[in-house]
């Protein structure tokens, strides 16, 4: 499943949060908010992408994660290119 670019009106998501996030502290602020969705933004605080709940547990299920993956290396692809190798 790819990682969406930013497919949400801001209003449906009201969580931002940093891309240097890594995907365990997104994944439990997602679970202590109780919300699907997480509104990515790099450091000018521009919208950079969004990512699911369902996607980051896929991702932590997966034989190449460790627990330093960020959600930029997310957005960019790097882990979901290690979890196809």
């Amino acid at each position: 499943m790819p990682f969406s670019v930013f497919p949400f009106a801001s209003e449906e998501i009201p969580l931002r949060v940093s891309d240097d996030m890594t995907v365990e502290v997104a994944l439990a602020v997602m679970a202590g908010a109780r919300v699907e969705h997480l509104a990515i933004c790099d450091g000018d605080d521009e919208n950079t992408g969004c990512v699911s709940l369902a996607q980051l547990a896929g991702l932590r299920e997966s034989a190449a994660y460790t627990d330093r993956v960020r959600l930029r290396d997310v957005l960019d692809g790097e882990a979901a290119g290690a979890m196809a190798a």
